[in-house]
């Protein structure tokens, strides 16, 4: 049996997070199946009532994928309550290339993807900088709060 992977993730603004987290991961906005303009005409063609649809659901992609058709589908699902606490689980971003690249090397390609994902909309909550130990990282959130780090 073959089975794949969708990581649905809680938020307030899809739209918001669709951008940040393609950007992030280097992803893409889904496009809806052929043949439809939008996701919520696909809906509406595959029969889901229009009261169960939230007002701009599907009006945009709410999910993204891998070009590389390598990682899972991410999807941003629509919720009425906000945030509330730390998340159970987490991205790591790894960019730097693992212990066997100069550890100099690594926090340079850190800082460089904690620069532009401030510019995307991120905001760094700590640097764990252990030289002793040869680490660098990041930890970050996205947008609407959620933790994620930069190793």
């Amino acid at each position: 049996m073959e089975m794949t992977v969708q990581l649905t993730i809680d938020c307030s603004d899809p739209q918001k997070m669709v951008a940040f987290w393609a950007e992030a991961l280097g992803y893409a906005p889904e496009p809806a199946p052929d043949g439809h303009a939008t996701w919520r005409a696909y809906w509406a063609a595959m029969g889901v009532p229009e009261e169960e649809l939230p007002a701009g659901a599907g009006d945009i992609p709410e999910s993204i994928i891998d070009p590389e058709g390598r990682g899972p589908r991410v999807w941003f699902q629509e919720v009425p309550e906000p945030k509330a606490a730390k998340n159970r689980w987490h991205f790591d971003l790894k960019v730097g290339g693992g212990r066997d690249v100069p550890l100099d090397v690594r926090i340079q390609r850190v800082k460089a993807t904690v620069e532009r994902l401030v510019k995307a909309g991120a905001t760094v909550l700590r640097i764990k900088d252990d030289p002793e130990a040869g680490f660098y990282a990041a930890a970050m959130q996205d947008p609407e709060g959620n933790e994620f780090d930069i190793v």
